[in-house]
């Protein structure tokens, strides 16, 4: 069951600007990230399961946060129909991510008052979203769109609360670039827990990049 109720998950979403993706099917070396981003100033991280067996790693993740890192969100993408959704939900999840709009999910998820953010990539299908009550639209893959869409839908939408993945990289030119097109958040994966630093399982560079990253968020903001 989720520990954040979907408005203080898009609070905190819309306060810190970023959520880390990963996904490793190494429990300890998984919590070992987990930490380092929370270390960083992470509150929220993107379990995506994409992994045989990623739903007993996620499990794991969760009481490890639950435990040892107070304030951290847990939420996991990647996540295909209602039935994947419902398995994570019960792992804890307090968000769901999906890579294409489905209504089953959306249901699933608004049962239980989870937030749920399904990849779109149309004003159409962010309409749609919002009218199945989705909070925050998960723009992907982001680089084919660019923040040049995201002002174009700011534009007759200004409600829409936009999540770019893929395509986002922790410099200050890339984020400059979303924010200042009126993002709420962006997702990061490999641009920031990058093969280099878990084949060398470097966690005090990954969670000073972390660091780093947020600190550019918010300066951009401003």
């Amino acid at each position: 069951m989720a520990q954040y109720t979907r408005l203080e998950v898009a609070q905190a979403m819309k306060e810190t600007g970023m959520i880390p993706l990963f996904f490793n099917s190494d429990i300890e070396l998984s919590k070992k990230v987990l930490k380092a981003c929370y270390d960083g100033g992470a509150r929220l991280l993107e379990f995506t399961a994409r992994g045989d067996f990623a739903h007993e790693v996620f499990g794991e993740l969760t009481k490890y946060a639950i435990k040892e890192l107070p304030g951290m969100i847990m939420g996991v993408g990647s996540v295909t129909d209602a039935a994947a959704a419902s398995l994570y939900m019960a792992l804890g999840a307090n968000f769901i991510v999906t890579p294409v709009l489905r209504e089953d999910i959306a249901i699933a998820c608004n049962r239980k008052k989870v937030l749920w953010s399904p990849g779109c990539g149309s004003l159409t299908e962010i309409a749609r979203a919002e009218e199945l009550g989705c909070e925050i639209v998960k723009l992907f893959p982001g680089d084919l769109y660019g923040p040049k869409f995201v002002k174009g839908i700011k534009g007759p939408q200004p409600w829409t609360s936009i999540m770019p993945t893929g395509g986002v990289s922790p410099t200050e030119e890339n984020l400059k670039g979303w924010f200042d097109a009126g993002v709420t958040c962006v997702g990061m994966g490999s641009q920031l827990i990058s093969k280099e630093i878990l084949a060398n399982k470097d966690y005090v560079k990954l969670e000073q990049d972390v660091k780093a990253a947020l600190e550019i968020i918010k300066s951009v903001r401003k």
